[in-house]
This record gives C-alpha cells, sequence and structure tokens, in this order.
C-alpha cells in the first residue's frame, strides 16, 4: 500500500529529520510504501536539503502559504489511498502508521484518522475534542490558563475515553491520516485559514460529508508543540485568534448571528491583547538586556 506524507516546514531545525527517520518503525511489518513530501514555507533550509538528499521531495513554497495551503499543495495530484498530513516536530512511535491502517479496516467511513498525542514529558495531550460552540467555546477561551480545571474546558477536552478507538468531532492537526477520496470530496483544507483550526474545519467538512474522524489509542506519536511556539510567540497569538474567529463565523454564519458576530470578535480582540502582553512579559524576563533595547 501507498501512502503520501505530507509536511509543512517553515525554518526547521533537527527535528524534522528526527520526524522524518521514525516513520520507517512507525509502519511496523506492514507493506508499505511512503513518500515524504515536505512543503518548504520558508528560506533554503540545510535539513530540507539534506532530506531531499536523502530521497524526499521538497516543495519550495516561496511564500508562507499557511499549513492548509502548504498540505493542499503537497497533496496535489496524489494517487496513493492515503495521505498522512504530520507536524515536522512529531516522532512517531513504533507500529503507529500501521496501527492507524489497521483501525481503517473496522471504519469504513473514516474520512480521519489521528494517534494518541504525547507532550515529551509523556503525558496524554488532549487531541480527543468536541467541535467548539458558543458556550463550551467561550468557557475556555476565558477560563482555560486560569482555571484549567474548569467545566467548559473539560467538556471541550473530553469526547471518550483516550484508551478506546471511537468516532469523535475532530482530532489535532499534528498528525492525520486522511483518506484520499475523502480529502478530494471535502476539497482539502478550507484555505480561509492560515494557521489554526483546519483541522477542527476539517472535521466539520468530513462530518458534513459522511465521513467519520476516528481516534486511534494504539498508535501513538509524541508532539513537542513548544518547538512552533517557542520562537515566534506573538504571530502564533495572533494567528490563532484569527483563526478562531473565522471558524465561529462560519459556525454561525446566518444573518442573525451578525451581533454574536460582532461580539465574538470583540472578545477575541480583547483575549489576544492580553496573551500577547503577557507573552511580551514572559520574554522580557527571559531577555532583560532585549527588553532594555526596544
Amino acid at each position: 500500500m501507498q501512502i503520501r506524507l505530507v509536511t509543512v516546514a517553515f525554518n526547521p531545525g533537527p527535528e524534522l529529520v528526527t520526524m522524518c527517520e521514525s516513520v520507517p518503525a512507525a509502519c511496523g511489518s506492514a507493506q508499505l510504501s511512503v513518500e515524504i513530501i515536505i512543503v518548504n514555507n520558508g528560506d533554503s533550509n540545510e535539513y530540507c536539503d539534506e532530506l531531499e538528499r536523502r530521497g524526499c521531495q521538497v516543495i519550495n513554497a516561496g511564500e508562507n502559504l499557511g499549513f492548509g495551503r502548504a498540505v493542499n499543495l503537497g497533496a496535489r495530484g496524489c494517487q496513493a489511498e492515503w495521505i498522512l498530513v504530520v507536524n515536522p516536530d512529531v516522532v512517531f512511535a513504533e507500529d503507529a502508521i500501521a496501527a492507524m491502517l489497521a483501525a481503517s479496516q473496522f471504519y469504513p467511513r473514516a474520512g480521519v484518522l489521528g494517534p494518541k498525542i504525547l507532550t515529551p514529558e509523556g503525558e496524554i495531550y488532549p487531541s480527543i475534542r468536541h467541535f467548539p460552540r458558543l458556550i463550551s467555546g467561550t468557557g475556555h477561551a476565558v477560563l482555560g490558563r486560569v482555571w484549567p480545571g474548569n467545566p467548559w474546558s473539560k467538556s471541550y477536552r473530553s469526547h471518550g475515553a483516550v484508551d478506546a478507538t471511537h468516532a469523535v468531532d475532530w482530532l489535532s492537526g499534528a498528525c492525520l491520516l486522511i483518506r484520499r477520496l475523502a480529502f478530494e470530496q471535502i476539497g482539502g483544507f478550507d484555505t480561509d485559514f492560515f494557521m489554526f483550526f483546519e483541522d477542527t474545519m476539517l472535521g466539520e467538512d468530513m462530518r458534513r460529508h459522511g465521513w467519520e474522524s476516528i481516534y486511534v489509542h494504539d498508535a501513538t506519536i509524541t508532539h513537542d508543540q513548544s518547538v512552533s511556539w517557542r520562537d515566534h510567540p506573538e504571530p502564533m497569538i495572533r494567528a490563532h485568534h484569527d483563526s478562531a474567529y473565522t471558524y465561529l463565523s462560519k459556525v454561525y454564519a446566518r444573518r442573525a448571528h451578525a451581533p454574536l458576530r460582532a461580539a465574538l470578535r470583540t472578545g477575541l480582540n480583547a483575549r489576544r491583547s492580553l496573551h500577547i502582553r503577557a507573552a511580551r512579559r514572559h520574554q522580557s524576563q527571559e531577555d532583560p538586556g532585549n527588553n532594555r533595547s526596544r
């Protein structure tokens, strides 16, 4: 069986090589042929060059396309049955890809399957989630940081046991095994999202077209999410809040929802400003000299 792996890189470090090197063991004993496509959204990069010499295909986008557009570019012309979308800061556990493929045999309407995600510290990342809606999403957005155990965050992040394979609303875009037929039917990732919430929208689009999103408990990856956020938190915060509004404006798209959309925009802008100020304070505490030079 053939699989096309698509990863989106933006000035990556050695974690990109580590991810690619973990793929063979993740295939286990399954007879898989994995074509690796790296869509380079950034500058020329030594790690992309190294992997190209090893046989991976590198597509230089020439600009930062964002995540969804870059994945769609990497998936273009794919003839394989499955497209494996994975972040460059992921490491596959042994048999992880094989386990997701095995699970697909029991779910003929599986449009997308996702693994159990561990943090570098070995904790389970809450990747099984309900679709964000007004009450649960607002409660999580307002209280998630100051009161992590609040009931709205619990509801948003909890969609079944982590030790059983089952259908969910949506799955984290850190690693998604997508049926090519389903991907083509929904038109790929929604390009209205530059970064963040495109995986949530993928779940919405899959359900709308009659496909399921399946969490696979015995497929495991480790995702070092801090690699993405650590060096440039401010643009990440801006992108996250912009995409949150884009998503909610699609969910609440009726004309009668216009006042609600305006309120959501105001609330998200205020939250974004608070988070940016907090990130700047954190950076200045880590590098006081840099703060004085401004």
